[in-house]
């Protein structure tokens, strides 16, 4: 049985606060604005991940109003979804992600993020895929506002 699952998430950028996509802390002059470290490459691959396996999605899960999960490394986060679906005897296939961020230029940071999420998932490097595009200076994103982040993903079981 395959199942298939999408993900969004969007965070604000802000001076002084960092960026980290995809468990990798790149160097920018703003970052995002969240609750946890609005890490939205890994928020949007939970997303995909539970809603395959028709589990819900991130925030029921690790709530943006609990204490506990301030500050919290997202890649702990995606470590637990992925305890989740094993324990109902899925596994990933592949991850496909879609980075949507005006500057900085991820090319460099790609093949270390795909590692970082390779290593939580337990799925190689190859069955992971990452792009990084821009909004062509169009809305909140091409103004240098935001990050956005796509992703979808096929469980097997």
């Amino acid at each position: 049985m395959y199942r298939v699952g999408i993900g969004y998430d969007v965070h604000k950028l802000e001076l002084e606060n960092t960026l980290i996509l995809g468990g990798v802390t790149i160097p920018y002059h703003k970052g995002t604005l969240a609750h946890s470290d609005g890490d939205v490459v890994i928020h949007a691959i939970c997303d995909a991940i539970l809603g395959a396996a028709s589990l819900g999605d991130i925030g029921h899960f690790f709530p943006d109003n609990d204490d506990q999960y301030k500050d919290i490394n997202s890649k702990i986060l995606l470590k637990e979804v992925f305890k989740m679906i094993d324990k109902l005897g899925y596994s990933i296939v592949n991850v496909d992600v879609s980075i949507i961020l005006e500057e900085p230029k991820l090319k460099d940071y790609l093949n270390e993020m795909k590692f970082e999420i390779s290593n939580c998932i337990k799925v190689s490097k190859e069955n992971i895929n990452i792009k990084a595009t821009t909004s062509e200076k169009l809305g909140f994103i091409g103004r240098g506002e935001g990050v956005a982040c796509q992703a979808i993903t096929l469980l097997t079981k």
